[in-house]
């Protein structure tokens, strides 16, 4: 039927043409955006996984941070422990030396002035290994404790050691002295045990340091992981999406043209009454 009220080609033609726009419009969002998934609307199941898991890479941030603050605590405990195990090398020299009989009294005085100066220095050095206002050889030192995971169900631990004189680890007395031959021999075999406990206690915070950044490699390996799970989730194919702007462009022109004819169609009545 031949009608001037209803034009069913043009109507067909324009529900295509909206459908070829609407599609069209989508297209152009997701490379302007370069997501496939921008929003809840898109995709809701896919996006609401995608946002689950960018939370965990953004915890993740929070745990590089925490490891990373305690391996610089550690790091600077090790700085100080290693002068430390020094300083105590160089006391037993100068006890080894007023051991020997004999000296005169005016060289064991020399070196037992020597001796009480590294004895202090070591306070000094362990008083001073302090980053970000946390100290782990000091006396009355305590446990760091870092994050481990993006829950903060998990931690990690770097156990304090005293390494201050009259410490745990550093048994001389905080007046030691090698002033006689006596006192002197005694202390060789005091400063030999500090020196041990101290290459100890060194070993347990190398070890700490090192278990921190095996779990900040493999946390940064993980946060790595995870983003790229994301982008397979909501990232576009820009190859295939501009192929498929190509189509929608021409489809669309093509569109308008058939909507233009269709259009015309009724004028053809006008020739049945000439």
């Amino acid at each position: 039927m031949t009608s001037i009220n209803t034009n069913v080609g043009a109507m067909i033609a324009l529900q295509n043409l909206n459908a070829t726009s609407a599609q069209l419009q989508q297209t152009q969002n997701i490379i302007s955006t370069g997501l496939k998934v921008g929003s809840a609307k898109d995709d809701g199941a896919t996006w609401a996984i995608a946002q689950n898991q960018r939370a965990t890479a953004s915890s993740l941030d929070a745990v590089k941070d925490s490891l990373n603050r305690a391996s610089s605590v550690t790091d600077v405990a090790l700085a100080a422990g290693s002068q430390i195990s020094d300083l105590l090398t160089q006391m037993q020299a100068k006890a080894l030396s007023a051991s020997d009989a004999s000296l005169d009294t005016a060289s064991r005085a020399a070196l037992n002035t020597d001796f009480i100066s590294l004895r202090n220095q070591i306070n000094q050095v362990a008083a001073n290994a302090t980053f970000n206002g946390i100290n782990l050889i000091k006396s009355g030192a305590t446990d760091i404790t870092a994050l481990a995971n993006s829950a903060g169900t998990a931690v990690q631990t770097v156990n304090a050691q005293d390494l201050s004189v009259g410490g745990g680890n550093v048994t001389i007395s905080a007046t030691g002295t090698i002033g006689t031959v006596t006192q002197a021999s005694a202390m060789i075999a005091t400063v030999q045990t500090s020196i041990n406990k101290v290459s100890a206690a060194l070993a347990k915070l190398g070890t700490a340091s090192k278990s921190l950044g095996s779990t900040m490699t493999f946390v940064g390996k993980l946060q790595d992981t995870i983003t790229a799970g994301v982008g397979n989730l909501v990232d576009a194919d820009l190859a295939k999406e501009s192929a498929t702007l190509q189509s929608l462009q021409t489809k669309q022109q093509l569109g308008v043209q058939a909507l233009s004819i269709a259009n015309q169609a009724p004028q053809a009545v006008l020739s049945l009454f000439r």
